[in-house]
């Protein structure tokens, strides 16, 4: 399994370019997107983008006008209007044999999420209609977030100032990315950047949540007590068709982004990660070929592993270790054991899980700390953080 695996399951074949052809592909793309449009009650007469749209409904009209982190002529409309596309807001759930009974197959994709013993997965060919789940998992309230043009999930927590709020979907895009709103202010905020960014929490950070993104295969065999969204949204959708198509093997990108960078190709799936100003994307394919890779972002010491096909996580490899004569910190280098399914850490010889937990050794019973990130095609990545570096397989490991 690859970083080429995306909703659409099936890979582009090589064609003669003739015009019937991308005349036939343009045509059909046309049709999913009116088609799309029209599920959300959409009109295209309606499609506009304005500053005074986005001051409307961002806050700008209490006094907080001159709240903006980004240009504003840079949001854009996607096309549905705010909350056309409408995020769940109360989600029924169902078990991993009934969902595997009436709606998923094994290559479907899910966001999986655990807080505290309590154990989720959003399907993907759910999310792809409503882009935002508000739900609270394991005491905590949070936002399940996918945004189909650039591939990217994300967890936040919908905890702001010590008030719970509740996302929607704006209808807005700030480089080609998910812009969300929250209820209550009624602030935007970017899904890419984890930040408000017009309104009265403008350059208000979330706090992320580490999540995986996991075939349901993988997903159930790690996590069979997983509780899993139901198609019982209580909004009528076609929830085994993917209204973007085969959008996500092709080079295009629909809408506007500010930087384009050649390095990788705008599709590639990367996992990035940011310390201090620090940024570096990493191919999830390299990742899932060396099943950890050992490495450093900024000051933070990190292992990224792949010990499931397309999962990966996110651990800082640094840990507080009490000695007789004191406390000292010590960096682990890890590697793979495939008889075993684990990692080794080269200074103790402890055996590690995919948690982060040692279960054999010296460290048994210690747990590495696990690190949000962001997944996600290198043009959305890339655009966000222009100056980010690269990893590359024949760097130290």
């Amino acid at each position: 399994m690859s970083s080429n695996f995306v909703p659409d399951q099936s890979q582009p074949k090589i064609k003669k370019t003739i015009v019937v052809v991308a005349l036939s592909a343009i045509a059909a793309g046309v049709l999913i997107f009116v088609a799309f449009l029209a599920m959300n009650g959409i009109s295209l007469l309606g499609i506009g983008s304005t500053q005074s749209q986005i001051a409307s409904y961002s806050g700008q009209n209490n006094n907080d006008t001159a709240k903006q982190i980004v240009p504003l002529d840079q949001i854009v409309s996607g096309g549905p209007p705010r909350d056309g596309i409408p995020s769940i807001g109360n989600p029924k759930f169902v078990s991993t044999e009934e969902a595997s009974s009436n709606f998923l197959q094994g290559s479907d994709l899910v966001i999986g999420l655990e807080i505290n013993g309590d154990v989720r997965a959003y399907p993907l060919k759910i999310l792809v209609w409503h882009e935002i789940v508000n739900d609270d998992v394991g005491g905590t309230p949070v936002a399940v977030t996918y945004c189909p043009l650039c591939f990217t999930s994300q967890v936040f927590n919908r905890t702001i100032d010590g008030q719970v709020v509740e996302f929607g979907t704006s209808g807005k895009l700030y480089n080609s990315n998910l812009v969300m709103y929250d209820r209550t202010s009624e602030s935007l905020w970017s899904q890419a950047m984890a930040k408000g960014i017009v309104g009265k929490h403008a350059g208000k950070d979330l706090q992320r949540i580490p999540f995986d993104v996991a075939a349901w295969n993988e997903w159930k065999k790690v996590h069979p007590e997983s509780k899993v969204l139901s198609t019982d949204t209580g909004f009528g959708r076609p929830y085994g068709v993917d209204p973007y198509g085969n959008y996500y093997t092709q080079p295009n990108i629909l809408f506007p982004v500010s930087h384009k960078d050649d390095r990788l190709g705008p599709k590639e799936i990367v996992i990035g990660l940011e310390d201090n100003g620090n940024y570096k994307a990493y191919r999830i394919s390299d990742i899932e070929n060396k099943k950890v890779v050992n490495d450093a972002i900024g000051n933070k010491q990190i292992a990224l592993v792949s010990l499931e096909p397309f999962m990966v996580r996110v651990f800082d490899r640094s840990i507080l270790q009490l000695e007789s004569s004191g406390s000292q910190v010590t960096t682990l280098q890890l590697e793979y054991e495939s008889s075993s399914n684990l990692l080794v850490d080269k200074q103790t010889g402890t055996k590690w899980n995919f948690d982060g937990r040692a279960v054999e050794g010296r460290m048994d019973g210690k747990s590495l700390t696990r690190l949000p990130l962001d997944e996600g095609f290198w043009f959305s990545w890339v655009t966000f953080h222009p100056n980010t570096e690269v990893y590359t397989e024949n760097e130290n490991n």
